[in-house]
């Protein structure tokens, strides 16, 4: 498999070049900025299809933008057909994850739309709209109302919609995250089909998606985004025949072994067979400069009985995301959360539980109240740091909005805010504090026979 920072592919027309994009974007506080794109290098070129893949955070959607030229770079530049884009990309359109149809106008009407803007005549627009509509499977729909369509009809619109401007790349924004799963699958098919045939109208695809195995079955090329700032940590080449066999070994090597680099983020994207274990994470500034993963207790504690009801403790993670139908972004960071706190380790695409990880597994609720106050209480430093202060308070209670303003350091006000639920949660299953939301504090459990002083 070949990996590397260009990756690439047999053709050399390049339809898009990203060159050094960067992209901040100020704090609502007015103080300082937060970056969501780093450094970021990506060619484009005819005759591919490519994946933009990451956790949250790591820019996608952002990038796709700008390159779409919805908004601009903060520093570098993109280039598309030689010439430094400047506004809006003529040669792109784009599918978005909601359906966004006006629910005034029919199908065709839809469709016509971007035709109509750009001044086409109507018997011109209404043929490559009819034509349009036909490629997507939807004919006989031309004069329905959004309403008497299902979600994946709704969809089709979208696509014939982004089809009928004859652009050179289409961008995809997740389009099949908002489909059941037999619709998903299906449309997901059905692209890919008119892909491989040559009946595709764009010269290239670039879609966004958290589904490692959308990405490995649809791409030739799946560009691994790091986040927080996001970067391109590497492009792996899908070296399969097309069309991409889900049931073929080869396949499933792929699909493990970008598991293995999502869930380890600090390592090189590399050969399979020589992937480095994580190094160490370094000092940081401040406890909350070290994210929690977003997972409730309860969602951690069931991945690990899951895990547990498999020989030797240990599962396949692909098996385990299709068990659980789950995308990426909503199962990896349980796992984070099950590594952080030492209760399962990660490894060449497969979880196992720890010792700890077992024990907490088949606890009663006492103890597991128990163990997961002690793990927390030695690898999750902003919640041993919110205890402490607590502690050195008299009346053993603070404001809530003191912790948030620490995360707010580090991060933006929406991600502070889900740091601090998800240590509250973290907080209260342990037993380490409580938040009274009425007052907006959090204090210490009283001591036994004594109110606690809010």
């Amino acid at each position: 498999m070949a990996i590397s920072s260009s990756s690439l592919p047999p053709a050399t027309d390049t339809l898009i070049q990203v060159e050094a994009v960067s992209k901040r974007f100020p704090k609502p506080s007015g103080k300082g900025e937060f970056t969501v794109l780093e450094g970021v290098n990506l060619s484009i070129y005819a005759g591919e299809v490519v994946a933009l893949l990451g956790r949250s955070g790591s820019g996608k959607s952002t990038l796709l933008r700008i390159m779409a030229g919805l908004i601009p770079p903060s520093q570098g530049q993109v280039i598309n057909r030689e010439r430094r884009l400047r506004g809006t990309n003529p040669d792109v359109a784009m599918v978005f994850q909601s359906f966004a149809l006006l629910p005034w106008l029919t199908v065709q009407e839809n469709v016509e739309l971007g035709l109509e803007a750009q001044g086409v005549r109507p018997a011109q627009r209404r043929q490559q709209a009819l034509d349009a509509i036909d490629l997507v499977g939807l004919d006989g729909f031309e004069s329905a109302y959004p309403k008497e369509l299902s979600g994946g009809m709704k969809q089709r619109v979208g696509f014939a919609r982004a089809l009928v401007m004859q652009p050179k790349v289409l961008f995809m924004d997740e389009p099949f995250s908002a489909l059941d799963v037999l619709t998903a699958e299906n449309l997901r098919g059905e692209i890919d089909d008119l892909w491989n045939d040559g009946k595709f109208p764009s010269e290239s695809i670039l879609i966004v998606t958290h589904n490692i195995e959308e990405a490995v079955f649809l791409a030739d090329r799946v560009v691994i985004l790091g986040a927080k700032p996001g970067r391109v940590r590497g492009i792996i080449t899908i070296d399969l025949p097309r069309p991409h066999d889900h049931t073929s070994d080869r396949f499933k090597a792929l699909v493990d072994y970008i598991y293995t680099v999502m869930t380890n983020p600090d390592v090189e994207v590399q050969e399979p067979t020589t992937l480095p274990t994580p190094s160490p994470l370094g000092a940081v500034r401040s406890p909350y400069a070290e994210a929690l993963p977003h997972a409730r207790v309860g969602s951690i504690s069931g991945l690990l009985e899951l895990i547990l009801d498999q020989p030797e403790g240990r599962d396949d993670i692909p098996r385990l995301a299709d068990t659980l139908q789950l995308e990426v972004d909503d199962l990896l960071p349980i796992l984070d959360a099950a590594v952080l706190l030492s209760f399962a380790q990660v490894a060449e695409g497969d979880v196992a539980l720890t010792d700890i990880g077992k024990q907490f597994a088949t606890a009663t609720i006492l103890e597991s109240k128990d163990l997961f106050r002690q793990q927390v209480l030695e690898f999750v430093p902003s919640l041993a740091s919110i205890v402490s202060a607590l502690e050195a308070k008299e009346n053993r209670s603070m404001r809530a909005d003191f912790f948030l303003n620490l995360w707010e350091e580090y991060f933006p006000p929406m991600e502070a805010e889900q740091q601090f639920s998800t240590a509250v949660d973290w907080g209260r299953y342990a037993e380490l504090f409580e938040y009274d939301a009425s007052e907006d504090r959090l204090y210490l459990p009283a001591p036994t026979g004594v109110e606690a002083i809010a």
